[in-house]
């Protein structure tokens, strides 16, 4: 996958890309990204990129005679883009939407500061609008590294284990259930027995009991979501966890789907 970022502050975004799970995919060439100076479309000499707003307030508006040409330059590197905006009124990122995102050749993300974007550039680009949460940020470079890095993780040969990604919270539809690791016991806290039984079936019983377990306690919302695509043994675990704990079983939300394969 080749992803273009496109940023007024690259010293912000360069450094991360070089560790971690990001660092390793584009060292086994998996991923290429490209960072780019949005200076250089800057509209005159000075390096200007914004402008006050049009019927006053606070903040500066990155403009659209700066954003557009940028967009179209770097697009033009390359095969066609997936042109991605980091924008609180967008779509919500999930674990589904990242997965998309893995699922396309080449991404470029445009990220705003400031006051946003003169919404002409919203309207010409038409590009897809995500939405990392309910809060803001300074700017769209922590949103952009975010989600790349959330769907990198899905591209082959990024991940050491596949396995581990299969496992992870939301992936599953269920929070991750916890883990442990040596010592057997520190400050009278020991690790259950069942993980070091060598039971392997036992093993994943109790991780898929302590996932549901967290699941209901901490986010419910997410069972009731995914409720009507849930495996029956997940359905069963969930009931039994909910009659220990005394939580009542969250009921399907009115969005979610049954899934005909389950029915009877």
């Amino acid at each position: 996958m080749r992803c273009d970022i496109l940023t007024l502050f690259p010293a912000a975004v360069e450094p991360y890309l070089a560790v971690g799970v990001l660092g390793r995919a584009a060292a086994a060439g998996v991923l290429d990204v490209r960072v780019h100076d949005l200076r250089k479309w800057a509209i005159n000499r000075y390096g200007q990129v914004d402008d006050e707003p049009y019927g006053g307030g606070p903040g500066m508006v990155l403009v659209a005679p700066a954003v557009i040409p940028a967009v179209r330059d770097v697009a033009a590197l390359a095969g066609e883009p997936h042109v991605v905006l980091p924008d609180p009124r967008g779509r919500r990122f999930d674990d589904a939407v990242a997965r998309e995102l893995a699922g396309y050749a080449r991404l470029l993300f445009v990220c705003g500061r400031y006051e946003g974007f003169d919404e002409r550039v919203h309207e010409i680009l038409r590009a897809d609008e995500i939405s990392l949460g309910d809060f803001v940020l300074s700017g769209g470079e922590l949103a952009a590294l975010a989600m790349l890095d959330a769907a990198a993780r899905h591209l082959p040969g990024v991940v050491g284990d596949p396995g581990s990604v299969a496992a992870d919270s939301f992936t599953s539809q269920l929070l991750d259930h916890p883990v442990f690791t040596r010592p057997r016991e520190f400050e009278g806290m020991p690790v259950p027995d069942v993980l070091a039984s060598g039971d392997h079936e036992g093993v994943r019983r109790w991780r898929l009991a302590a996932a549901v377990r967290l699941t209901l306690r901490r986010r419910p919302d997410l069972i009731s979501a995914a409720w009507p695509s849930l495996p029956p043994e997940t359905r069963a675990v969930i009931a039994e966890v909910a009659a220990e704990e005394g939580i009542a079983i969250p009921e399907a939300s009115p969005g979610a789907r049954e899934d005909p394969s389950r029915r009877g």
